[in-house]
């Protein structure tokens, strides 16, 4: 058996689950930039899931001539409370930009895990255990900017 090489890879979406800090680090990359309008957030308190439908930068293909985007679903589950900073669902029309993702471990397993977003915007899940999924739900497209975000350092 070999170690996987880049030559391997496929233009398959993305479907990847981070169950701890360092998972979610990726995951965060992966979903950085992404936006959102207010409606597309849904919290199931029954179900204890959160669910965001973003259109995510594909940062795994970031070559400047074929600056992608892809609809993708982010689910959290095991949420057990939400709360929000900076952030009205009010206006339909209003976008979201999702910066990073981090967690707080609290104890045996439970934690915060922070959306972080653009304009000083957050958005704090309670959870009994860090459960993120990210699956891409829509074939690619060009991003309408045709480039990749840019950030100031």
């Amino acid at each position: 058996m070999s170690d996987a090489r880049f030559e391997d890879g496929t233009e398959r979406p993305l479907r990847l689950t981070a169950l701890d800090a360092e998972d979610l680090k990726i995951v965060s990359a992966l979903v950085q930039d992404g936006v959102f309008p207010a409606t597309e957030m849904r919290w199931d308190a029954k179900r204890r899931r959160f669910a965001l439908l973003i259109n995510r930068f594909r940062w795994e293909m970031s070559q400047q001539d074929a600056a992608e985007r892809v609809r993708a679903l982010l689910l959290i589950e095991d949420v057990l409370a939400v709360a929000s900073q900076g952030v009205t669902r009010d206006d339909p029309d209003l976008v979201f930009s999702l910066l990073a993702m981090e967690f707080t471990p609290g104890e045996d397993g439970t934690g915060t895990l922070s959306l972080i977003l653009a304009g000083d915007g957050e958005i704090r899940l309670k959870v009994e255990c860090l459960s993120v999924t990210l699956r891409d739900a829509t074939r690619p497209y060009r991003a309408i900017s045709g480039k990749a975000p840019q950030h100031e350092t």
